[in-house]
């Protein structure tokens, strides 16, 4: 299992509408709830956020990959958490 990080931002309403996409998942998905999960709030922490390569808030990482970004859909979130499960 790998670590799922989130970057977002306070206030986004991508963000928000991400959160959203994600508990709802976990709800269906109650094993998902065993995956590390770390939001990291680029305002806040930007020497962390430097790290990486990406341009909209949210973006999602499974380890080091970048697996989604931006918009979230309901697809890319769940896809999000699918690939840090299995790994």
């Amino acid at each position: 299992m790998k670590e799922v990080k989130m970057f977002m931002f306070e206030g986004c309403p991508h963000c928000k509408k991400a959160l959203e996409i994600k508990a709802a998942l976990l709800e269906a998905r109650p094993e998902y709830k065993k995956v590390p999960f770390v939001m990291i709030d680029e305002k806040k922490e930007p020497e962390t956020a430097d790290k990486y390569d990406y341009y909209y808030v949210p973006t999602f990482y499974v380890g080091d990959d970048k697996i989604a970004e931006g918009v979230p859909s309901e697809e890319g979130v769940a896809k999000v958490f699918e690939l840090a499960y299995e790994e």
